[in-house]
């Protein structure tokens, strides 16, 4: 088959309203998530230097910010950015619920 067709609230969440759909879809390199976020919700500090993983976080509605390597980075929907496998990387939302979509390859 040429394709793999998922509906991402079909995907069982990991930690609060994340899903990821990298096997679902059975990606090979890409990674692709889901992000529903509660209003105030914070995520954990990462990176991705392990994996030497670059990651485009973007935001489909609401309003948030990025802390990366210690600057905040406000997003609107419809905005994305970038972020480099080791710069350490945290998801701050907004005062009402937002949803992201992460996308991240070696």
């Amino acid at each position: 088959m040429s394709y793999t067709k998922v509906e991402y609230e079909d995907v069982e969440p990991v930690g609060g309203g994340l899903r990821f759909l990298r096997e679902p879809l059975g990606c090979e390199q890409l990674g692709i998530s889901v992000l529903d976020c509660e209003p105030g919700w914070s995520g954990k500090l990462h990176d991705h230097g392990d994996q030497q993983q670059e990651e485009v976080y973007f935001l489909v509605e609401g309003a948030a910010t990025i802390t990366i390597d210690n600057e905040a980075v406000p997003l609107e929907a419809g905005e994305a950015v970038r972020v480099d496998p080791d710069s350490e990387r945290q998801i701050h939302n907004g005062d009402a619920p937002s949803q992201f979509v992460l996308v991240g390859a070696p």
